[in-house]
């Protein structure tokens, strides 16, 4: 792993200033005619079930309880929205890979994932959330082939990167690294982060504020 920074010190500054200002919750879709208008630059978050999401979405913006957290798999059945700024949305996505709901509600929630994705011309980026401890397993093989298929931009995010050795962490970028090589879609770098410890949490604002063209 290369030990060049990915971004200069003013354009990290600038991501930290943007998710510094104020966040909130704008609403649930549970259908995808009640999807707010596509007037602002939007990212997604995707990921199995307790893989960190919410934790993801609160540590970025330095929040605590903006995106609810639960024990429960599965408790995100819908497309909740976050402003940030009035610049850009953050997108929680439905959890995928959970067991306490049946095949049909999964697949309804699932459905609503793949036409927020087709039909979301303002997504700029989907971020699939991966456990760092775990790694890609055939369970996300399915979002990786509905972005691809959607030609939605996505990139790997390691979560939970605090749980491993340094070494452990390299060894499960690389391997990602390797098995997204060949998909279209994929954004050619895999984000390491801890929700925990703050890891990096500066180089992905300013990956998302790129994505968005936004500035604060």
């Amino acid at each position: 792993m290369s030990d060049d920074p990915l971004f200069d010190d003013e354009t990290l500054e600038a991501a930290r200033v943007l998710f510094a200002r104020q966040a909130s919750f704008m609403m649930g879709a549970v259908a995808i005619d009640g999807l707010p208008a596509a007037d602002m630059p939007e990212v997604a978050f995707a990921g199995r079930s307790n893989v960190g999401k919410s934790s993801l979405i609160n540590a970025l913006v330095g929040h605590k309880h903006l995106a609810r957290a639960s024990n429960e798999p599965g408790r995100t059945r819908e497309v909740n929205f976050f402003v940030l700024d009035d610049k850009l949305r953050l997108v929680d996505l439905p959890g995928y890979g959970w067991a306490k709901a049946s095949k049909g509600v999964v697949k309804a929630f699932q459905n609503l994932g793949r036409d927020y994705l087709r039909g979301r011309p303002n997504l700029k980026r989907a971020y699939l959330l991966i456990d760092a401890r775990h790694g890609l397993k055939d369970v996300d093989k399915e979002p990786m082939d509905a972005f691809d298929k959607a030609a939605v931009s996505y990139q790997i995010v390691l979560t939970k990167a605090d749980k491993l050795k340094p070494a452990e962490v390299e060894a499960v970028r690389l391997k990602t690294l390797a098995a997204i090589a060949k998909r279209p879609a994929a954004f050619p770098r895999v984000a390491v982060t801890s929700s925990e410890k703050g890891d990096g949490l500066a180089d992905l604002r300013a990956e998302i504020m790129a994505a968005c063209e936004v500035t604060p």
